[in-house]
């Protein structure tokens, strides 16, 4: 009876998120998620942009995007209870929209069938436990080589986002530095680091803020047209369920959702091993991922969803690290943005407000605090160090997590097979190594 007592006198979201249990509160899971949704919110803009190009309705994305984010946002905190936030990814974005649509010649209709058949998939090697199959055979080093290349790779998004670093000289540039963006993206990383020094609770999102504001005087903040900062979300009818069944079973098809299946499981998988590292966040005596299973189903369920909606592939959103660096570790995080991807169906040219200038030096903050697990590898034993420094450099290099960590993984199974080390292999990796060669080999 005692206990009973007990159990009700906690908060409904302790007994939801068990926050207490896992170190944090309330308020710093709530800042982890406006961090978090404060730096993916270009989604909102993005995603419409290039989905339009292949003639779909950009106000229908726009609204698929919203909902289908929310739906795997969701799942991930009320089924998994992780701080990792859903909407549909950039690359595969691009790759429906320049490679299957502009490139290859299919419709758009074409590309999203092939994204339903992908969350199918999904759903069914995720129940069928095929997917943490893999996370669990990925080796320790190899996941901290993950953790540390999206760290690498996040910080490259937000310099070359901001205007920082540009196309040019043989690959990349330095940026205008008499730009606005670039003034003040390099204003916000010393506001950043002059924030965390002083051990102030929400820098991060206090440093968008104070970005965010002073971007308004110098024309790199963006204030609504005519002040409208209210606007009724747009109809899903023109892209709503519009898939084609008489190119199923076409050869296109199957490459296309073969390659969709690359691209998503290991851009996910990526960015849960990374969050799970930074946060610690381990199933109890072990160091397997909590929940892996679960947060990959909402990934799957997410992406079948936003093909019916009508938006490219759902995946695990890089950003979600940033929430995790400034303290998120339970769903309670990613509730919090789902509330605000809710709310910003309309409210959108509130959101839109922020420019990269106020999020790129989150983004280059956060691939600080991601680096820490270099520590971890023994740098003088070289068939652990060449796969890990490897795979930390080609994932923002090739500007894919999918692609460093398949070339990663080639390399590490390749090197202990010629060193005789077969101990520190399994036969799931191995057949992934022979997979993902004959991927990039066939169709990459």
């Amino acid at each position: 009876m005692l206990k009973a007592n007990t159990e009700k006198n906690i908060p409904l979201f302790e007994r939801m998120f068990k926050i207490k249990e896992l170190g944090s509160s309330v308020k710093t899971e709530t800042i982890a998620g406006i961090t978090t949704f404060m730096t993916m919110a270009y989604i909102l803009a993005v995603n419409p942009f290039i989905l339009s190009k292949t003639g779909m309705n950009p106000g229908a994305v726009f609204t698929a995007t919203v909902i289908s984010a929310v739906i795997g946002t969701l799942i991930m905190a009320l089924y998994a209870n992780l701080p990792i936030a859903c909407a549909p990814g950039m690359g595969a974005n691009a790759f429906f929209a320049f490679t299957i649509v502009l490139s290859m010649g299919h419709s758009w209709q074409f590309a999203i069938t092939a994204v339903l058949f992908e969350g199918i998939i999904f759903i069914i090697l995720t129940i069928c436990k095929a997917r943490e199959a893999i996370v669990n055979a990925i080796p320790e080093s190899m996941r901290h080589a993950i953790t540390v290349g999206i760290g690498l790779f996040v910080a490259f998004i937000g310099l070359f986002t901001s205007g920082v670093i540009v196309k040019g000289g043989a690959i990349i540039t330095l940026g205008n530095f008499a730009s606005p963006s670039v003034v003040l993206t390099m204003v916000g990383v010393v506001v950043t680091a002059v924030l965390l020094s002083k051990n102030i609770k929400g820098a991060l999102l206090l440093s968008i803020l104070i970005i965010t504001a002073i971007g308004v005087f110098f024309g790199v903040t963006k204030l609504p047209v005519d002040n409208t900062y209210l606007s009724l979300p747009p109809s899903l009818a023109p892209i709503f369920c519009k898939f084609i069944w008489h190119e199923v079973l076409s050869v296109d098809m199957l490459i296309t959702v073969i390659v969709l299946l690359f691209m998503e499981l290991f851009d996910t998988i990526g960015t849960l091993l990374a969050c799970v590292n930074r946060a610690k966040l381990y199933e109890p005596g072990t160091k397997k991922p909590k929940s892996i299973n679960k947060a990959l189903l909402a990934d799957a369920v997410a992406t079948t969803a936003g093909a019916c909606l009508g938006t490219s592939t759902v995946t695990a959103f890089v950003e979600s690290t940033a929430g995790v660096a400034v303290g998120g570790k339970t769903g309670f995080t990613s509730l919090t943005v789902s509330i605000l991807f809710l709310i910003a169906l309309v409210f959108s040219p509130i959101f839109l407000m922020v420019p990269a200038a106020a999020t790129a030096p989150i983004l280059i903050t956060v691939g600080l605090f991601m680096i820490a697990p270099i520590k971890e590898i023994n740098l003088d034993d070289f068939t652990e160090a060449v796969p890990f420094f490897i795979t930390i450099i080609m994932v923002p290099l090739t500007y894919s997590i999918a692609d460093g960590i398949l070339i990663g993984l080639i390399i590490y199974v390749l090197i202990k097979i010629c060193t005789f080390k077969f101990r520190d292999l399994n036969w799931v990796l191995v057949i992934m190594a022979i997979l993902f060669a004959l991927k990039f080999a066939l169709i990459h």
